[in-house]
């Protein structure tokens, strides 16, 4: 029995093994046309293209100098990086739907130019991340620099995480950029590398624009990946990238609940307001325990979802 059965197993894998040849060798072979790419004959329905440079390039109104071989090569290559990256694409652009609107408002109260909202889109992909040196939030913000500015962090509180102040942070640091380069694109820039970094390769390199500037390779890709999610985001359909608005993700309206007191218990105080601890932590991220000592009886402003909205 053992023998019959190592016999039929033996027949098995030697019929499998044919077919698999016979199966190859029928297979119609890609064949290399004169330009160099796979003709008709190709069996392979998926189709990658190089793209067309988009035409008057700018950033925050400041052109691109598209002309220069340099410029073009490194644009090109996060044009083709974040084309096909196309699941994250998506993602930013279901994202951007929901969080843009808080963004939007206050770059055009501070006389940010729009195209900076898609600072925080390279920055932290519209989520609260952290990054390896600490750096938090939409903005990534360091804890000294947000001291800096004003923002409360502690054990209790990290108001980074809060959207509408962050992003006042980023705007007060970038126009103080601006005033001091001339320019949005170099303020962009100094975001990721720091004025003081800035500064130091502008001296040493005895120019003034951030285009003919040799850095490293994430602040020389910084601005030329902006650039790419503001081309890629604002056509999406030119790149391939289809949905319908429904399923977009949804700013959910809130309102404004007053604290001035110590909170011993956010998941008892949740329930007040008909949600649960997590919904309230995902509307108030800021809040980074599951209490609030509030010794200095400071008032706060936590955000409740309109009801209806989680059920």
């Amino acid at each position: 029995m053992k023998v019959l059965k190592i016999l039929l197993m033996s027949v098995g894998l030697i019929t499998v093994f044919a077919i698999s040849i016979q199966a190859v060798q029928d297979k119609p072979e890609a064949t290399e046309s004169k330009s160099g790419g796979a003709s008709s004959k190709s069996t392979c329905d998926y189709n990658v293209y190089a793209l067309p440079m988009p035409e008057n390039l700018n950033f925050a109104g400041e052109s691109v100098p598209i002309e220069n071989p340099d410029i073009y090569e490194r644009m090109d290559r996060e044009l083709l990086v974040n084309t096909y990256w196309q699941s994250n694409a998506l993602l930013l652009i279901k994202r951007a739907n929901k969080y843009f609107p808080v963004i939007e408002p206050i770059l055009a109260e501070y006389g940010v130019p729009d195209d900076f909202k898609y600072l925080a889109v390279i920055e932290s992909g519209l989520t609260q991340a952290v990054s390896p040196a600490r750096a938090v939030g939409f903005w990534q913000i360091m804890e000294g620099t947000g001291k800096d500015y004003k923002l409360e962090i502690n054990d209790n509180v990290d108001e980074r995480y809060n959207i509408a102040k962050s992003t006042r942070v980023a705007c007060e640091y970038l126009k103080r950029s601006k005033q001091k380069f001339g320019s949005w694109t170099m303020a962009a820039a100094a975001y990721n590398a720091g004025n003081t970094g800035v500064d130091r390769q502008l001296d040493r390199q005895e120019v003034n624009d951030y285009y003919d500037l040799l850095l490293g390779e994430e602040t020389g890709r910084y601005v030329f990946r902006i650039l790419a999610l503001k081309e890629i985001m604002s056509h999406p359909a030119k790149y391939g990238l289809n949905f319908t608005k429904d399923q977009l993700y949804e700013n959910i309206p809130t309102y404004n609940v007053p604290v001035d007191t110590a909170v011993s218990n956010f998941a008892a105080f949740a329930k007040k307001f008909d949600i649960n601890y997590k919904i309230l932590k995902i509307h108030n991220p800021w809040l980074r325990e599951a209490n609030l000592n509030n010794s200095s009886r400071k008032k706060y402003m936590i955000e409740i979802p309109e009801k209806g909205y989680y059920k």
